[in-house]
């Protein structure tokens, strides 16, 4: 049920979304948000009340960075207790990354994020803009029967699918549904109605308050495997100095070559503390180093399952963990366990002591 008395605050950050063609020279260039109800007539006709913040300058998603994330943060909190909701408008390509990063840094949310985008500006006459701004705003402000935000979570509202954040990623480049949640089920689909599946929808402690973080560390690398991968790609790789976390790409259910060199490069990779996180580059599955030989030998070596958390939840938990300076031993425990609802707890034998 949708409050009318809502308080929704918008928060554009650029792409495609807000984006009109200049009639003269034909490129794209954002409009101006204080005419935003002269580009979507139909928010008129909201009973909840919305307001707007736009980012100086705005940001093309494939330029956004960490200290973007601090930003967004920090806007949410500086408005936490003056809004119901907040609906984000990003750019599609880093989309995934932003709500997984705001799923840690934002603890215990108690309010719903609803990021969302398009994939034709918003002045295109077929545009999916006003459709998804339209849902993301009534999905900001429905309730239920007691009060409490039926979306109390960073979610990705796009075409009709509602996804958990964290559990995302941008699937497709040419259509209006361009994001997917392969291993996590939707927590709504909007048709003639907005239908939620609540039984999958995280529920807070709203007893406890909600903690904002800003500590990220950016010292990450990434191997993702291929055959005929070389010993003097992997070494390059490894022997990058500074490096704090390495997420390793494999095949299948977290497999990787049994070469000795390669063995030995991971083993000596996690002798010098780097955490190892292993995920699959399948879309649907999930790591299990417990199944194959070349798994086995990774769990010696001291790499950490990834479970099925998508590549860019993986990139964002282990900024925010090594961030917070956890020792190695607490970042690798949490790191294969979910925290927000980003990854399937397995019970296989390498979460035991857990």
């Amino acid at each position: 049920m949708i409050d009318v008395n809502a308080h929704i605050l918008l928060i554009y950050t650029g792409g495609t979304i807000g984006m009109v063609e200049n009639i003269e020279t034909g490129s794209l260039e954002p409009f101006d948000f204080a005419h935003l109800n002269s580009h979507i007539p139909e928010l008129q006709r909201f009973r909840f009340q919305v307001d707007h913040i736009v980012f100086n300058p705005v940001i093309d998603s494939s330029e956004v960075t960490p200290e973007h994330w601090k930003m967004l943060v920090r806007t949410i909190e500086g408005n936490y207790d003056r809004y119901d909701g907040f609906v984000i408008l990003h750019g599609t390509d880093t989309m995934s990354y932003t709500a997984s990063a705001l799923s840690f840094m934002i603890e215990n949310l108690h309010k719903p994020i609803v990021l969302t985008g398009a994939q034709l500006p918003i002045g295109k006459l077929r545009t999916d803009a006003k459709e998804n701004l339209i849902t993301a705003l009534e999905i900001a402000a429905d309730k239920d029967s007691v009060g409490n935000p039926i979306v109390p979570e960073v979610c990705i509202l796009f075409q009709n699918d509602l996804l958990r954040g964290n559990r995302t990623t941008k699937a497709n480049a040419e259509n209006f549904n361009a994001f997917k949640s392969y291993n996590y089920p939707n927590l709504g689909k909007s048709g003639i109605q907005i239908r939620y599946d609540r039984k999958v929808i995280r529920t807070p402690d709203y007893e406890k308050k909600t903690i904002f973080h800003y500590r990220l560390d950016t010292r990450i690398a990434t191997l993702k495997l291929f055959p005929g991968i070389n010993k003097h790609v992997v070494e390059s790789i490894l022997s990058m100095k500074n490096i704090k976390g390495l997420i390793l790409e494999t095949y299948g259910s977290g497999n990787a070559p049994l070469s000795p060199w390669f063995i030995d490069a991971i083993r000596e990779i996690v002798k010098k503390g780097v955490i190892v996180v292993n995920i699959t580059q399948c879309n649907i599955g999930m790591v299990d180093m417990q199944r194959y030989e070349t798994g086995r030998e990774l769990l010696k070596a001291g790499v950490v399952s990834g479970s099925d958390a998508t590549f860019e939840t993986a990139i964002a938990k282990l900024m925010f963990l090594i961030g917070h300076k956890y020792e190695k031993e607490e970042i690798k425990i949490r790191m294969r366990v979910p925290l927000v609802g980003e990854m399937t707890r397995t019970d296989d034998k390498v979460n035991e002591k857990i």
